[in-house]
């Protein structure tokens, strides 16, 4: 007996000695310290693709180089203070927005062809090759999802629902595999009654994105969370081509109504004919697009920061390049350099929509003209740009001179559109001129450019821009 307590005796004394040297509590070694499994490292927030750089600073907001009395845009200049974001050296153009296209219509084909299939997995050259992911005998279904299918799903994305995109679609009739694929396909285009010429054309109405966002603002004000702030949005999200007829009565501008949005010439113009939703659309597309990258690859990385529309007073503030209450990106007060020529795309005379631009009777390819101080190309003319902010004539006397917002505010149905476009006059295109129109109204001359918030603790943050002395 004595020599079992001898024991006992001996082992305790051995692990108090260890817990001594490693610590009581954490990590072995922490000393009982709070101590953080990995060193505390500066995120590396890597410049998207296409975007440039916007330092954080502070400007004059608002009409601070021409004085225009008595107009309802005028309003008291105000020092402001904006945070760093990346942003899209050029509006998004039709070969981008065209990738959004043939992304919803992808998925949706690939999501019919799935439900056809059912239950009878995907073996076989036919139609079961495009069999939902985990119902393919090689797939084993992981807990969870057996969990989701047993409970039939759930409300929203159903990860037993996951398409397997690396069956590639076939798109010739004669390589059809098998019937059931053909009428899956054949449910897509015009029925033969709508055709004109009987030229097999996808139904752009069909072209559906859904996606869902929180509504944080709302759900702060109720003092709340849950799926009554949960917003789920379904967008038509082709461009309405039409506008090149409806916003010219008496002109003929069939061939773009035919042409600009999907013919290889028009590949590098700015995308037109998109409203407000369907640019937001886009901006939640290519959130997704890239988390589903970095979640894909066997390194996974981090979520990144939404992509969205950028605010009117971010907009003006990178339309500036961090010039001083000048009028223009470039800034001024001509509309011509030393030599003549035109600094952007506008209407420079009465009926005259070409003289030197090049050439450009309506919108120009992006990059035709010199970039701004930021590096951003065609912040005056070409194509009105949306922003995420409401229209008010008031705002910069109730809005916050840090990051001024009024909020999303979806209710409101006026948006604010800045830049000016290839049909305005100069006037139009001073950085701190605003108009707005509808979000549900597609134009000829409305485009859009996202942005991309940079975090105050990323590394490689950017000197702030301070060229003013405050205005008071």
């Amino acid at each position: 007996m004595r020599k079992v307590l001898l024991l006992l005796l001996a082992t305790s004394t051995i692990i108090s000695c260890n817990s001594s040297r490693k610590g009581r509590a954490g990590k072995p070694g922490s000393q009982g310290e709070i101590v953080v499994a990995q060193k505390s490292q500066q995120w590396n927030n890597k410049k998207p693709y296409g975007m440039v750089p916007i330092p954080g600073g502070a400007f004059v907001l608002g009409q601070s180089d021409i004085d225009f009395t008595g107009t309802n845009t005028k309003a008291p200049l105000t020092t402001v203070t904006v945070s760093a974001f990346y942003m899209d050296d050029t509006e998004v153009t039709n070969a981008e927005y065209r990738v959004f296209v043939n992304y919803v219509r992808d998925s949706i084909v690939r999501s019919l062809l799935a439900e056809r299939v059912g239950n009878e997995g995907g073996e076989g050259e036919g139609i079961g090759r495009y069999s939902y992911l985990n119902k393919k005998s090689e797939n084993e279904q992981t807990a969870y999802q057996q969990m989701l299918e047993e409970q039939g799903g759930r409300e929203g994305y159903d990860e037993s629902k996951k398409l397997d995109w690396s069956v590639p679609l076939e798109w010739n009739t004669s390589r059809y595999p098998d019937v059931a694929y053909a009428e899956v396909l054949e449910s897509l285009y015009y029925p033969p009654e709508e055709r004109f010429n009987n030229e097999r054309i996808i139904d752009s109405r069909k072209l559906i994105y859904q996606y869902t966002w929180i509504d944080q603002l709302e759900a702060v004000k109720n003092k709340g969370r849950g799926k009554d702030f949960l917003k789920k949005e379904e967008i038509a999200i082709y461009p309405d081509t039409t506008v090149w007829l409806r916003d010219f009565n008496y002109s003929f501008n069939e061939p773009l109504f035919e042409q600009y949005f999907w013919h290889k010439a028009y590949s590098k113009y700015p995308v037109v004919g998109v409203t407000w939703d369907q640019a937001r659309a886009f901006c939640a597309y290519s959130t997704k697009s890239k988390n589903d990258y970095n979640q894909s690859r066997k390194k996974k990385k981090d979520k990144i920061f939404p992509y969205r529309l950028p605010s009117e007073v971010e907009w003006e503030y990178a339309a500036r390049g961090g010039l001083e209450n000048a009028p223009y990106p470039w800034g001024g007060p001509y509309l011509i350099d030393d030599r003549g020529c035109y600094l952007a795309n506008f209407k420079p005379k009465r009926g005259d929509y070409m003289e030197n631009q090049n050439g450009y009777l309506y919108t120009a390819p992006v990059k035709s003209f010199n970039k701004n101080g930021f590096g951003l190309y065609d912040m005056a003319g070409n194509v009105s740009e949306w922003t995420v902010s409401a229209y008010n004539s008031s705002s910069y006397t109730i809005s916050s001179t840090l990051n001024p917002y009024l909020g999303n505010r979806i209710e409101d149905p006026r948006k604010v559109i800045k830049g000016g476009s290839w049909k305005d006059i100069g006037y139009m295109l001073m950085v701190s001129e605003r108009d707005w129109e509808h979000k549900d109204s597609a134009r000829s001359f409305i485009g859009f450019r996202r942005v991309q918030t940079i975090p105050e603790g990323s590394k490689g943050r950017f000197p702030i821009v301070k060229k003013h002395a405050p205005v008071r």
